[in-house]
Protein backbone atom coordinates (compact mmCIF):
# COMPACT_ATOMS: atom_id res chain seq x y z
CA UNK A 1 0.00 0.00 0.00
CA UNK A 2 1.51 3.37 -1.15
CA UNK A 3 1.41 6.42 1.29
CA UNK A 4 3.28 6.72 4.52
CA UNK A 5 2.32 4.75 7.51
CA UNK A 6 0.39 6.05 10.74
CA UNK A 7 0.07 4.73 14.21
CA UNK A 8 -1.60 5.98 17.23
CA UNK A 9 -0.77 5.83 20.20
CA UNK A 10 -2.78 6.44 23.64
CA UNK A 11 -1.83 7.96 26.73
CA UNK A 12 0.84 9.75 24.42
CA UNK A 13 2.13 12.41 26.35
CA UNK A 14 4.29 11.59 28.62
CA UNK A 15 6.21 8.47 30.23
CA UNK A 16 6.54 5.57 27.89
CA UNK A 17 3.52 6.72 25.67
CA UNK A 18 5.46 10.01 24.23
CA UNK A 19 8.74 8.10 23.93
CA UNK A 20 6.81 5.88 21.77
CA UNK A 21 5.18 7.94 20.09
CA UNK A 22 8.98 9.58 19.50
CA UNK A 23 10.23 6.31 18.19
CA UNK A 24 7.31 5.20 15.45
CA UNK A 25 7.96 9.12 14.18
CA UNK A 26 11.76 8.33 13.96
CA UNK A 27 11.27 5.50 12.36
CA UNK A 28 9.15 7.40 9.54
CA UNK A 29 5.28 7.05 10.91
CA UNK A 30 2.93 9.44 11.17
CA UNK A 31 1.57 9.84 14.18
CA UNK A 32 -2.00 10.20 16.09
CA UNK A 33 -0.98 11.29 19.61
CA UNK A 34 -4.12 10.79 22.34
CA UNK A 35 -4.14 12.79 25.78
CA UNK A 36 -6.76 12.79 28.40
CA UNK A 37 -5.74 16.05 30.54
CA UNK A 38 -2.13 17.00 29.34
CA UNK A 39 -3.46 19.29 26.49
CA UNK A 40 0.28 21.34 26.99
CA UNK A 41 2.20 18.14 27.19
CA UNK A 42 1.10 16.44 24.56
CA UNK A 43 1.59 19.22 21.84
CA UNK A 44 5.19 19.39 23.08
CA UNK A 45 5.46 15.81 21.65
CA UNK A 46 3.92 16.65 18.81
CA UNK A 47 6.48 19.42 18.37
CA UNK A 48 8.79 17.05 18.73
CA UNK A 49 7.96 14.68 16.47
CA UNK A 50 6.91 17.05 13.25
CA UNK A 51 10.91 17.97 13.99
CA UNK A 52 11.42 14.24 12.85
CA UNK A 53 9.26 14.52 9.92
CA UNK A 54 6.16 13.12 11.46
CA UNK A 55 2.82 14.57 10.77
CA UNK A 56 0.75 14.71 13.79
CA UNK A 57 -2.91 14.76 14.84
CA UNK A 58 -3.46 15.53 18.85
CA UNK A 59 -6.57 13.17 19.99
CA UNK A 60 -7.94 14.67 23.66
CA UNK A 61 -9.89 11.60 24.50
CA UNK A 62 -10.51 9.59 27.84
CA UNK A 63 -9.90 5.80 26.64
CA UNK A 64 -12.68 4.44 28.71
CA UNK A 65 -15.15 6.64 27.02
CA UNK A 66 -16.76 4.75 24.12
CA UNK A 67 -18.35 7.49 22.43
CA UNK A 68 -14.94 9.67 22.18
CA UNK A 69 -12.99 7.14 21.28
CA UNK A 70 -15.45 6.11 18.11
CA UNK A 71 -14.94 10.38 18.05
CA UNK A 72 -10.95 10.08 18.28
CA UNK A 73 -10.81 7.10 15.22
CA UNK A 74 -13.35 9.00 12.85
CA UNK A 75 -10.49 12.42 13.46
CA UNK A 76 -8.02 9.66 12.47
CA UNK A 77 -9.99 8.54 9.54
CA UNK A 78 -10.28 11.77 8.20
CA UNK A 79 -6.39 12.92 8.68
CA UNK A 80 -4.84 9.71 7.73
CA UNK A 81 -7.45 7.48 5.93
CA UNK A 82 -5.34 4.22 7.88
CA UNK A 83 -3.75 3.04 10.81
CA UNK A 84 -0.70 0.60 10.70
CA UNK A 85 -0.51 0.47 14.26
CA UNK A 86 -1.60 0.89 17.37
CA UNK A 87 -0.19 1.42 20.95
CA UNK A 88 -2.60 0.74 24.03
CA UNK A 89 -0.73 2.33 26.16
CA UNK A 90 -3.27 4.71 28.20
CA UNK A 91 -3.14 3.11 31.96
CA UNK A 92 -3.74 4.52 35.34
CA UNK A 93 -3.27 3.19 38.71
CA UNK A 94 -4.27 4.53 42.56
CA UNK A 95 -2.22 5.36 45.56
CA UNK A 96 -3.85 2.63 47.85
CA UNK A 97 -1.45 0.99 49.01
CA UNK A 98 -1.79 -3.14 47.98
CA UNK A 99 -2.22 -4.35 51.54
CA UNK A 100 -4.54 -2.11 52.30
CA UNK A 101 -7.90 -3.91 52.02
CA UNK A 102 -10.21 -1.21 53.36
CA UNK A 103 -8.87 1.46 52.15
CA UNK A 104 -9.65 0.41 48.17
CA UNK A 105 -13.10 1.80 47.16
CA UNK A 106 -15.25 -0.05 44.57
CA UNK A 107 -14.86 3.58 42.64
CA UNK A 108 -11.02 3.69 42.48
CA UNK A 109 -11.26 -0.46 41.32
CA UNK A 110 -13.63 0.71 38.61
CA UNK A 111 -12.16 3.40 37.28
CA UNK A 112 -8.61 1.37 36.97
CA UNK A 113 -10.40 -1.24 34.97
CA UNK A 114 -12.06 1.32 33.18
CA UNK A 115 -8.97 2.80 31.82
CA UNK A 116 -6.47 0.03 31.36
CA UNK A 117 -8.85 -2.90 30.39
CA UNK A 118 -12.18 -1.40 29.00
CA UNK A 119 -10.07 1.67 27.34
CA UNK A 120 -7.97 -1.33 25.56
CA UNK A 121 -11.10 -3.00 23.89
CA UNK A 122 -12.50 -0.03 22.90
CA UNK A 123 -9.75 1.91 20.97
CA UNK A 124 -8.77 -1.92 19.53
CA UNK A 125 -12.41 -2.42 18.19
CA UNK A 126 -12.89 1.51 16.94
CA UNK A 127 -9.45 1.47 15.14
CA UNK A 128 -9.85 -2.02 13.62
CA UNK A 129 -11.09 -0.73 10.22
CA UNK A 130 -8.71 1.44 9.80
CA UNK A 131 -5.77 -1.15 10.97
CA UNK A 132 -7.16 -3.15 7.83
CA UNK A 133 -6.53 -0.61 5.62
CA UNK A 134 -2.90 -0.22 6.59
CA UNK A 135 -0.16 -2.58 5.98
CA UNK A 136 0.89 -5.07 7.38
CA UNK A 137 -0.73 -3.83 10.82
CA UNK A 138 -0.25 -4.80 14.26
CA UNK A 139 -1.42 -4.14 18.07
CA UNK A 140 1.44 -3.31 20.43
CA UNK A 141 -0.50 -3.28 23.88
CA UNK A 142 1.60 -1.74 27.54
CA UNK A 143 0.68 -4.65 30.30
CA UNK A 144 3.26 -4.68 33.11
CA UNK A 145 5.36 -7.34 34.70
CA UNK A 146 2.50 -7.40 37.38
CA UNK A 147 0.35 -9.00 35.31
CA UNK A 148 2.67 -11.88 35.47
CA UNK A 149 4.08 -12.48 38.71
CA UNK A 150 3.02 -10.08 42.17
CA UNK A 151 4.67 -7.23 42.78
CA UNK A 152 4.61 -3.97 44.44
CA UNK A 153 1.64 -2.37 42.74
CA UNK A 154 -1.57 -1.69 43.85
CA UNK A 155 -3.63 -4.32 43.30
CA UNK A 156 -6.10 -3.23 40.73
CA UNK A 157 -3.69 -2.27 38.67
CA UNK A 158 -1.55 -5.41 39.00
CA UNK A 159 -5.14 -7.31 37.94
CA UNK A 160 -5.99 -4.95 34.91
CA UNK A 161 -2.53 -5.56 33.68
CA UNK A 162 -3.34 -9.38 33.62
CA UNK A 163 -6.58 -9.03 32.14
CA UNK A 164 -4.09 -6.74 29.55
CA UNK A 165 -1.65 -9.94 29.32
CA UNK A 166 -4.87 -12.27 28.69
CA UNK A 167 -6.54 -9.95 26.00
CA UNK A 168 -3.29 -9.41 24.10
CA UNK A 169 -3.19 -13.46 23.25
CA UNK A 170 -7.03 -13.54 22.87
CA UNK A 171 -7.12 -10.71 20.41
CA UNK A 172 -4.48 -11.95 18.30
CA UNK A 173 -5.89 -15.36 18.14
CA UNK A 174 -9.22 -13.32 16.62
CA UNK A 175 -7.51 -11.13 14.63
CA UNK A 176 -5.06 -13.13 12.70
CA UNK A 177 -3.72 -13.73 10.50
CA UNK A 178 -4.44 -9.97 9.25
CA UNK A 179 -3.70 -7.90 12.42
CA UNK A 180 -0.66 -8.64 14.63
CA UNK A 181 -1.31 -8.33 18.60
CA UNK A 182 1.95 -8.27 21.12
CA UNK A 183 2.18 -6.82 23.80
CA UNK A 184 5.53 -5.12 26.07
CA UNK A 185 5.67 -5.95 29.78
CA UNK A 186 7.90 -3.41 31.32
CA UNK A 187 9.76 -3.98 34.77
CA UNK A 188 10.21 -0.98 36.76
CA UNK A 189 10.16 2.19 34.56
CA UNK A 190 10.92 5.43 35.99
CA UNK A 191 8.01 7.17 34.94
CA UNK A 192 5.77 9.41 36.78
CA UNK A 193 2.71 6.30 36.89
CA UNK A 194 5.45 4.10 38.43
CA UNK A 195 7.12 6.03 41.50
CA UNK A 196 3.37 7.44 42.48
CA UNK A 197 3.36 6.84 46.54
CA UNK A 198 6.42 4.89 46.13
CA UNK A 199 9.58 5.49 48.68
CA UNK A 200 12.88 6.43 48.16
CA UNK A 201 13.85 3.37 50.14
CA UNK A 202 11.55 1.30 47.97
CA UNK A 203 12.80 2.46 44.58
CA UNK A 204 16.39 1.48 46.24
CA UNK A 205 15.27 -1.97 46.73
CA UNK A 206 13.92 -2.07 43.10
CA UNK A 207 16.96 -0.97 41.74
CA UNK A 208 19.18 -3.74 43.88
CA UNK A 209 16.51 -6.32 42.40
CA UNK A 210 18.15 -6.17 38.59
CA UNK A 211 21.32 -6.61 37.40
CA UNK A 212 22.12 -3.65 35.83
CA UNK A 213 21.26 -1.78 39.31
CA UNK A 214 18.80 0.56 37.68
CA UNK A 215 15.44 1.40 36.95
CA UNK A 216 14.20 1.46 33.02
CA UNK A 217 13.68 4.72 30.94
CA UNK A 218 11.22 5.42 28.74
CA UNK A 219 13.02 4.46 25.59
CA UNK A 220 13.93 1.31 27.00
CA UNK A 221 10.44 0.17 26.31
CA UNK A 222 9.74 2.51 23.09
CA UNK A 223 12.60 0.85 21.33
CA UNK A 224 10.67 -2.41 21.81
CA UNK A 225 7.23 -1.08 20.56
CA UNK A 226 9.17 0.15 17.81
CA UNK A 227 10.89 -2.96 17.18
CA UNK A 228 7.55 -4.95 17.43
CA UNK A 229 6.12 -2.42 14.76
CA UNK A 230 8.70 -2.62 11.91
CA UNK A 231 9.51 -5.66 9.67
CA UNK A 232 11.84 -6.69 11.98
CA UNK A 233 8.76 -8.03 14.46
CA UNK A 234 6.50 -9.53 11.64
CA UNK A 235 6.89 -13.27 12.39
CA UNK A 236 6.47 -12.02 16.12
CA UNK A 237 2.84 -12.43 17.31
CA UNK A 238 0.90 -13.14 20.59
CA UNK A 239 3.24 -12.29 22.76
CA UNK A 240 4.32 -10.74 26.03
CA UNK A 241 7.79 -9.59 25.92
CA UNK A 242 9.19 -8.75 29.18
CA UNK A 243 11.59 -5.93 29.14
CA UNK A 244 13.02 -5.57 32.42
CA UNK A 245 16.95 -4.96 32.74
CA UNK A 246 16.88 -9.30 34.71
CA UNK A 247 14.46 -7.92 37.07
CA UNK A 248 13.78 -10.55 39.45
Amino acid sequence: MAGKKAALVTGAASGIGRSAALALARTGFDVVINYSRSEAAAREVAAEAEKLGAATLLAQCDVSDDAAVRRMLQAVDQRFGRLDVLVNNAGTTTEIKPKDFDGMTVEEWDRVFAVNVRGMFLVTRAALPLLRKGERPCIVNTASIVGLRPGPQPLPYAASKAAVVNLTKTLAYNLGPEIRVNAVAPGPVGTDLFLTGKSDALIDQLKKMSPLERLGVPEDIANLVSFLAGPEGGWINSQVLRANGGFA
